[in-house]
């Protein structure tokens, strides 16, 4: 919104021209971000609250001690990230650029999927939202619209392509399993991080590194002599969602202060599918969906314990973890949560760190 205003104002007031570049709008998102959420997060967790009386529903089968410790708190606190996010992009992005709308609407879709979900959840008064198979049915329905879009919009080199980390000139050609592909990374990515929001900031600051981290490396792709020199596949358009990821990382960080334990409300389903979501889908366009493996590590690892615990199960009857996901078996050792939140965190920083280190690495 902004940049047309520059495009019409800029060259008659001195210093405007300051908003053209990135690092100056992606700044101006996270500050945007931020201020949207602190603003309004306290009077939307109020309504959370009288609206939803006894709060998120808390899973029988899961710790004991959540039945006490959170017990009354709201969810769908994802609305109010949402709504950080999605003022900050449209204010600072150019939204002439296909990938902005892909990634907000994309985002947004995988919002509303947790949003029905949550709420189905709160009006039923128990922890079963939208029925398993529905809900994946929804998301691979978003994730295959959003494949056909990115593959469509992309340059003709790039489309239907895997990069691969450590190696500068290897691209491979997915053809027609570039779609499946897509499904699995953002469908995965989604429901990973929904898997890691089971404690207090929990996943928020896993999500928040992963942000930064993408955002910088959606500036570099999106740059065709930075990522000349760093051996990269440049992605033309692709450098507005560092402003995008910024606005994440705003509104990441002002969700934090009313999710910092003990957690005044949930992000729920409707932020967390949405934020794995939005990842994924920077993955996807700056050809770093691997590199999201990496990065989003922590994420990889929650699910893969419970694919493990389930599997493991079924085939031989014995559980490996004591709980799953991989955060509950260290809660069922004995592990205190703010103990298990900040060894998780730098666990993300250290993996982050990892996938930073491939762009250099080829």
């Amino acid at each position: 919104m902004l940049i047309s205003l520059i495009e019409s104002f800029g060259d008659q007031i001195p210093g405007l021209n300051v908003f053209r570049y990135l690092t100056f709008r992606t700044g101006g998102a996270i500050v945007t971000s931020l201020l949207v959420v602190l603003i309004f997060g306290a009077p939307l967790i109020g309504w959370l609250k009288s609206r939803q009386g006894n709060g998120q529903p808390i899973r029988e089968d899961g710790p004991q001690q959540h039945l006490i410790s959170k017990v009354g708190t709201p969810t769908m606190g994802g609305v109010l990230i949402l709504l950080g996010l999605t003022v900050a992009t449209l204010l600072w992005t150019d939204l002439s650029k296909a990938y902005v709308w892909i990634a907000l609407l994309g985002t947004a879709g995988f919002g509303c999927v947790g949003l029905a979900d949550d709420f189905l959840k709160v009006t039923k008064a128990n922890s079963r939202g939208v029925p398993g198979k529905v809900k994946l049915l929804l998301e691979v329905a978003i994730a295959v619209t959003i494949g056909l879009t990115i593959a469509t919009v992309s340059p003709e080199t790039l489309s239907g392509k895997l990069a691969v980390p450590f190696f500068k000139n290897i691209l491979i050609d997915l053809g027609w399993f570039f779609i499946p592909f897509v499904v699995c990374v953002l469908v995965g990515s989604s429901n990973a991080v929904n898997l890691t929001d089971g404690l207090d900031g929990l996943a928020i600051v896993p999500v928040i590194i992963a942000a930064s981290t993408f955002a910088f490396i959606a500036y570099l792709v999106g740059n065709a002599v930075f990522a000349d020199y760093l051996q990269l596949h440049a992605v033309p358009g692709a450098g507005e969602l560092a402003v995008f990821c910024g606005a994440i990382l705003g509104a990441g960080l002002g969700f934090l202060w009313f999710n910092a334990p003990p957690a005044m409300v949930f992000m729920g389903d409707t932020g967390s599918l949405a934020l794995g979501g939005a990842l994924g889908i920077v993955g996807v366009v700056t050809k770093h969906e691997l590199v999201l493996a990496i990065v989003g590590g922590l994420f990889v690892l929650e699910t893969v314990s419970v694919i493990v615990q389930v599997a493991s199960f079924k085939l031989t009857g014995n559980r490996i973890f004591r709980m799953a996901p991989l955060h509950h078996h260290f809660e069922q050792k004995g592990w205190a949560e703010s103990t298990i939140v900040i060894r998780f965190w730098i666990i993300s920083v250290v993996l982050a760190l990892f996938g930073l280190a491939t762009l250099k690495l080829r």
